[in-house]
């Protein structure tokens, strides 16, 4: 398939570069199996999930991993930690007018606190801090908001670039996982007064689900790799509702790619699992686990895209991005919500 196949007009003043007042007040639009779709408000999964379903979330924390600093000669550098090795050492994004070399030093903040480019891994810096990394994101660190939001972040980022569930022991990713961000308390505590049932998933987001794709056949794209960690007891729920016809509904395409790697490491049935993943869904690809999906509107030839479209597909998600765009829904990480149906 080609990159092209997966592109769609999209008018800049719908891309949502706040977030609404209330987190669940979002419209949300119902894709069905066989291509319909409704318009909802988000609150109406209450009735559109049955009792005994399974929401899979993403537990993660979003770190302030974005830091400001200079370099030895003065100019300005950004530094985005993307994954903790441990307390002194992180796999980082470098930001400056050109690429620093291995024995670099750059200063972060204030206090100048000096880091040290120790040499590269893949496509990032493996950085070495003078300090330990979480005191100085702690102190300096920005939240490592999306790219088209075209600003910094903001006091409200703080609460609402989080979800309301995730775990403060895991602090470790560079982007929310957002379709968990419709849920507030009120909303999680009807859904389990219905007998609508919720487990976790940790995957820590990489800044690399903002990278676009760069080649025109999609099956050539390389994904990232993200950590994730799906429990024994998140694999008993699934089977239990499996065994009675219910559904299990992942909230957001970061719960779907840790389901379904865990699939995938175990032959095409779920089992409990932790490791890296670099599971690629696109068209074609036949689910182990998902039977419905929670998201948000997606960028025009993004990865997320052709995993929203490999669970229905594309002429289906193609005709309901347009009608999104026609009814003026709010598109990306503050944007509204998808219920998608496998097809």
């Amino acid at each position: 398939m080609q990159l092209s196949d997966f592109n769609f007009e999209l008018p800049d003043h719908l891309i949502a570069r706040y977030p609404l007042q209330s987190r669940s007040s979002s419209r949300l639009l119902h894709l069905h199996a066989d291509g319909k779709y409704q318009d909802h408000c988000f609150t109406d999964i209450l009735e559109l999930f049955n009792p005994g379903d399974l929401m899979i979330l993403n537990d993660t924390k979003v770190m302030k991993a974005r830091l400001k600093g200079k370099r030895a000669t003065g100019g300005a550098v950004e530094v985005l930690v993307e994954r903790m090795q441990d307390q002194f050492i992180a796999h980082c994004h470098i930001k400056a007018s050109n690429s620093p070399k291995a024995g670099a030093e750059l200063f972060i903040g204030a206090d100048e606190v000096k880091v040290t480019v120790q040499g590269r891994h893949e496509n990032l810096f493996v950085v070495e801090f003078s300090q330990p990394i979480l005191t100085v994101l702690d102190r300096y660190g920005q939240l490592p908001i999306p790219p088209y939001f075209n600003r910094e972040a903001e006091a409200i980022d703080t609460e609402r670039y989080q979800t309301v569930f995730h775990d403060p022991n895991k602090l470790a990713s560079v982007a929310a996982p957002t379709a968990s961000l419709h849920f507030d308390q009120q909303l999680l505590a009807e859904l389990e007064q219905k007998g609508i049932q919720k487990s976790f998933v940790t995957l820590h987001v990489g800044a690399g689900t903002f990278l676009p794709v760069r080649t025109d056949n999609i099956e050539n794209h390389i994904m990232h790799s993200e950590w994730c960690d799906v429990p024994q007891h998140t694999v008993d729920l699934i089977r239990e509702t499996q065994a009675r016809g219910n559904k299990v509904i992942a909230v957001g395409t970061t719960a779907t790619r840790a389901l379904e790697s865990a699939a995938q490491a175990h032959g095409g049935k779920i089992g409990a699992w932790t490791g890296d993943t670099q599971i690629f869904i696109y068209p074609g690809y036949e689910f182990c686990v998902v039977d419905r999906l929670i998201t948000n509107f997606h960028l025009p030839e993004s990865t997320l895209l052709m995993l929203v479209s490999a669970l229905s597909n594309q002429e289906n998600i193609l005709n309901a991005y347009r009608h999104a765009v026609k009814q003026q829904y709010r598109f990306f990480s503050y944007g509204d919500a998808m219920l998608i149906d496998r097809a």
